[in-house]
């Protein structure tokens, strides 16, 4: 499982950086994201959000990866985003088969895109530009198959809240 991760800036202009900043709209949008980047390939991918991270992000990405499973998929093409709001921690975390076949740095390209929504206060924005970028590489290692199912829940995880 390769990945790419780390802390990232403070975002300019983002109040707080709390869960509540993702409007039913916000998880609408970025649960269709998801929804329509599987429609194209035969990947599945999960986005897990909480707002402190639990130690190192990579490491932290690399477990929630392992508990939702996504190991596990037929061809080893999962994808994990991972999230942790208010520690402003952020992490892509691909399974072997995907990253088999992408080209060396292609998950930082995706973390720098998103990051840059993220610095403007629109993470929904920046995981949707995300998602839509990863689904062009797995759509094109790994198309969808009319007899492709679902492994996968395409609903968002919010991890625990802070009290």
């Amino acid at each position: 499982m390769a990945s790419n991760g780390g802390q990232c800036p403070p975002y300019a202009g983002f109040s707080g950086g709390k869960m509540k900043s993702f409007t039913k709209e916000d998880r609408n949008n970025i649960t269709e994201a998801i929804r329509q980047a599987e429609k194209q390939t035969s990947g599945e991918i999960r986005l897990f959000i909480e707002e402190k991270c639990k130690g190192n992000v990579l490491d932290r990405a690399a477990y929630i990866f392992e508990k939702l499973n996504i190991h596990k998929t037929a061809r080893r093409n999962g994808v994990l985003f991972y999230l942790a709001v208010r520690d402003h921690q952020f992490a892509i975390l691909g399974d072997a088969g995907i990253n088999a076949v992408v080209k060396h740095g292609f998950w930082d390209e995706i973390k720098d895109t998103a990051i840059e929504s993220f610095k403007k206060g629109d993470y929904s924005e920046g995981l949707i530009k995300g998602i839509d970028m990863a689904a062009e590489a797995l759509k094109q290692y790994f198309p969808y198959d009319e007899r492709d199912k679902n492994e996968l829940s395409d609903e968002i995880i919010f991890g625990q809240k802070d009290k």
